[in-house]
């Protein structure tokens, strides 16, 4: 039974709703924009309790042989959840529920994902005991530059951690169900829990375990948090789940032909974090520097990319549904000029402010100045890149949707292939901030590969975007970042926390000063949109009755 048929609320439950805003319960059904908006303020939570996670990393094990190791251990789980599942193997499941949906036969979608589910299980639960068994040789392998004690320690943590792809696969399966019914309350919710359990290992554990108690949080967390969280949620929204398994079930062949290419192939999303892994462990500390710059770059990178993509992902697959292309097309440009728009604006903040972010977030305990100092300009580097980050997103999604999953894995192969020897050769000439640049130039040939072939295929064509919105919001990125760098020349970043915070604050209001006049003169929408809606609201709350 869907939401929209669920028994009027009672008087009891009308007063409680009065106090809060309706899409903030559970069970709301969103429209595009609130689980835009909705998935945004939980991921900014998320990233918030992220980098509390990793101050309190960086705090407790700074950058050295525990961390790296520590790193290391999420690998080969996440191989397996990308090989077996197809890493995004939830993608998949909006696609074919949404159809199944909107043609009003949720029975046979429920029987499909029945199928899909059960099959599954079985071979991931096969890959996840083979993993257990050889993941000393495949750690030996992959990390070749590692010590004994550093392959002993990250292998340890590695068997803690495989079971953790299994609770959530379950829980991606069962978030597409609640996504395809527009709730997206649960996806907002479960990544805050899953960062509070890592946080929680290690406060509980780390006495007595060292850093694997980070890894046991991580088992804690996804096991309360994408498992359990969406299971209630599933069993609200009165979706019958079951276990069976029909091998001629038409929605079990149509999810195979889908995820076989997402598990065949590869993608520089996914196999970046993997190839800087790989070359950076020939040095100490190497993994640790930048995971630290990755994690504080991908909190904005996941505001804008990955909340507006996954609140996308319905909505692109209903209008496919629905056969409106030409709807289809315009949505997915106007979404691309706006995440670019604002990526380019963002990225200038992020580099003017580089150095105080990192001493904010990780300048203490076991974390020593020079190794702030490396993290922030890795951190400049991959900031440059947001705004691919960002788009890709969108444009994989609107592969998706149109049930097209090999175009883009053939795409994403042919770069992985052609990037590795960059990545291996700047990594030899310029060290770890040659695989910060590889990662920038790789992510750029991903989107422009994804959005040519977009074009080419005429499901989204190009000549939509708006052009001469981006081109002013790179201007205007460009002029706020020059008067950051000219703060920074004026008034040089030291001292402590305090002193750090401040800086950060002044250079916020003095870019958003400058991002603000700046676009309001030359005519952008961008203003508008992202402060004329709060206005709205606001002059509605202060009419009078």
């Amino acid at each position: 039974m869907s939401v929209d048929q669920s028994p009027p609320p009672s008087p009891l439950e009308s007063v409680a709703t009065t106090k809060r805003p309706g899409w903030l319960r559970l069970s709301h059904t969103h429209t595009a924009l609130s689980a835009t908006l909705l998935l945004m303020v939980s991921t900014i939570l998320s990233r918030v309790i992220g980098l509390v996670r990793e101050t309190y990393i960086a705090w407790l094990f700074g950058a050295g042989a525990q961390t790296d190791a520590y790193r290391a251990a999420f690998q080969l789980p996440d191989m397996i959840n990308y090989f077996l599942v197809g890493g995004v193997a939830s993608v998949t499941f909006v696609t074919i529920l949404s159809r199944y949906r909107e043609e009003g036969r949720e029975a046979e979608g429920e029987a499909a994902l029945a199928s899909i589910l059960t099959l599954m299980l079985v071979v991931l639960t096969a890959g996840i005991i083979f993993a257990e068994i050889f993941a000393r040789s495949y750690v030996a392998w992959w990390f070749n530059g590692f010590s004994p004690e550093k392959i002993a320690l990250t292998t340890h943590m590695t068997r803690i951690l495989l079971p953790v792809q299994l609770f959530f696969f379950v829980g991606g399966v069962l978030g597409a169900v609640l996504l395809v019914r527009k709730q997206f309350a649960y996806q907002a919710v479960t990544p805050l829990i899953y960062n509070l359990g890592i946080i929680f290992g290690g406060v509980l554990f780390a006495r007595h375990y060292g850093v694997s108690g980070l890894a046991w949080g991580a088992l804690i967390g996804v096991v309360a948090g994408p498992f359990l969280l969406n299971l209630i949620g599933v069993y609200r929204a009165d979706f019958r789940l079951r276990l069976s398994l029909v091998w001629n079930h038409p929605g079990l062949r149509e999810w195979v032909r889908l995820s076989l290419p997402l598990m065949l192939g590869v993608s520089i999303v996914t196999f970046d974090s993997w190839i800087i892994n790989h070359l950076a462990s020939h040095g100490d500390g190497q993994i640790a520097r930048l995971n630290y710059a990755k994690a504080l770059f991908t909190a904005p990178m996941a505001v804008l990319a990955m909340a507006a993509g996954a609140a996308a992902q319905p909505f692109f697959a209903s209008l496919i549904s629905q056969g409106k292309r030409a709807e289809f097309a315009a949505t997915v440009n106007s979404s691309i000029t706006r995440i670019v728009a604002v990526s380019l604006l963002a990225s200038a903040w992020m580099i003017g402010l580089a150095q105080p972010l990192v001493n904010v977030v990780y300048r203490r305990g076991a974390l020593h100045q020079a190794d702030a100092l490396t993290i922030a300009l890795y951190f400049s580097v991959f900031a440059i890149s947001l705004f691919c980050w960002a788009s890709q997103s969108i444009y994989s999604r609107a592969f998706y949707a149109a049930g097209n999953t090999l175009t883009p894995m053939l795409a994403g192969t042919v770069i992985v292939i052609v990037s590795y020897p960059l990545y291996s050769w700047l990594y030899l000439h310029h060290g770890a901030l040659g695989l910060a640049i590889a990662s920038n130039t790789a992510i750029l040939a991903h989107t422009i590969a994804v959005a040519v072939l977009l074009n080419r295929t005429r499901l989204v064509p190009l000549r939509g975007l708006q052009w001469r919105e981006l081109a002013r919001s790179l201007f205007t990125a460009l002029v706020s970042f020059a008067a950051l760098a000219g703060l920074g020349h004026l008034v040089p970043v030291h001292g402590g926390l305090a002193l750090n915070a401040a800086y950060i604050l002044v250079g916020s209001v003095l870019w958003l000063g400058i991002c603000y006049a700046l676009l309001t003169l030359l005519g952008s929408s961008l203003p508008h949109t992202v402060f004329g809606r709060f206005l709205k609201r606001a002059q509605k709350k202060t009419a009078p009755a």
